[in-house]
């Protein structure tokens, strides 16, 4: 992005206590589609309110549309079912807890935009002098990741990627001709495959991890091949994000490579929040095409980071990627579901008006 943007968050923010009051009565039927609608509408002008104020100058509608981050994309293509995951979060207890994924059940078709109401409504509200509107979708990967092998229609994963992409391509290009210049790749699987236990979980279904790993890297690039040229495409890659709780631990070293040469997009956006996600020897594979923003600042708990700290950390990733492809955001969104994450709204703008007021003190601006 020209001029760089350096103060970042990944996508989903906190859903407003009237807007989860609204979520209730729609569900009980007190109040129809057009209150509901109406109820979202001013939650977004709200949040993205918020984000103007503390000086973000990438805006997004907080996907208070969105009961999971993947949904809008579910609900917009024929042949996608939502069942139980066959991975399952967990905490610092060692607590489990199960969760639903989206999964194939029939040929793929793209039936009318998934995320162009999103974009049109935010960029609406947005003044694209101050900021820019980014939409973010699930990554190819989240389609399949979640249950067993591909079976029936999609026997073989080629044929599956090859319908998802083109699907990928047709809401990109529509992205563009709304005017949207952003979009993000949502990507969790990639960075489950570093984690031993994933990697032997999958084994035992039949499946090989380092080519899981080619697969959905192929799939990204294919996602993104032939994007208009003002459309940058950013990926951001986590560990699993649900009411705090992750799916997997481990650098990523094991992925690093093929990833960061393989996947063409133009800034990653990677998860450094605990050690759980390892340092940051892997950046050394990142292309000197790509920028990278640190989720240097957790949305799983409450506490503020040190600023001190992130200092020390954004230091230390520049030994690997200079300091000017260099960014900062949180590790995750702040309510990939609903439900959201266990902090509170002036958590939220706290965690925010941290990551701006570093960039401010390392780049100059956000």
């Amino acid at each position: 992005m020209t001029p760089p943007v350096r103060a970042h968050h990944v996508g989903s923010l906190l859903r407003p206590a009237r807007l989860r009051a609204a979520y209730r009565r729609h569900r009980r039927g007190e109040i129809g589609d057009d209150a509901f609608r109406e109820a979202q509408d001013e939650a977004i002008c709200d949040v993205v309110a918020m984000q103007a104020d503390l000086g973000l100058r990438v805006v997004t509608d907080g996907e208070l549309r969105r009961v999971s981050y993947w949904s809008s994309f579910v609900e917009a293509v024929d042949g996608l079912e939502v069942d139980t995951s066959r991975f399952k979060f967990t905490d610092g207890r060692g607590d489990r807890l199960a969760f639903a994924a989206p999964h194939a059940t029939g040929a793929l078709r793209r039936w009318g935009s998934i995320a162009g109401a999103e974009l049109d409504f935010l960029a609406g509200v947005v003044s694209p002098v101050s900021a820019t509107p980014k939409i973010t979708l699930p990554s190819p990967s989240t389609l399949q990741f979640g249950h067993a092998p591909l079976a029936g229609r999609y026997s073989s994963p080629e044929d599956f990627f090859t319908d998802l992409a083109g699907i990928y391509r047709a809401e990109i290009a529509d992205l563009a001709a709304r005017g949207g210049t952003l979009v993000q790749l949502d990507e969790a699987a990639l960075a489950m495959l570093c984690d031993p236990n994933v990697r032997r979980k999958v084994e035992a279904s039949g499946e090989v991890p380092g080519q899981l790993v080619d697969d959905y890297v192929a799939a990204i690039a294919a996602a993104g091949a032939d994007r208009p040229a003002r459309v940058t495409l950013a990926l951001h890659v986590c560990r699993g994000n649900f009411k705090g709780r992750w799916m997997a631990s481990g650098g990523y070293e094991p992925v690093a490579e093929a990833l960061f040469a393989g996947s063409g997009v133009d800034l990653l956006l990677l998860e450094f929040d605990s050690a759980r996600a390892g340092g940051f020897e892997a950046l050394r594979h990142v292309p000197a095409t790509m920028s990278v923003v640190l989720g240097l600042v957790s949305t799983k708990t409450p506490e503020l980071e040190r600023r001190d700290e992130l200092l020390r950390r954004i230091e230390e990733a520049s030994r690997y990627v200079d300091v000017e492809r260099l960014a900062l955001s949180p590790q995750c969104g702040f309510a990939s579901t609903a439900g959201g994450n266990p902090v509170s709204e002036d958590d939220q703008r706290r965690k925010l008006a941290l990551v701006v007021d570093v960039c401010n003190e390392v780049w100059g601006g956000p």
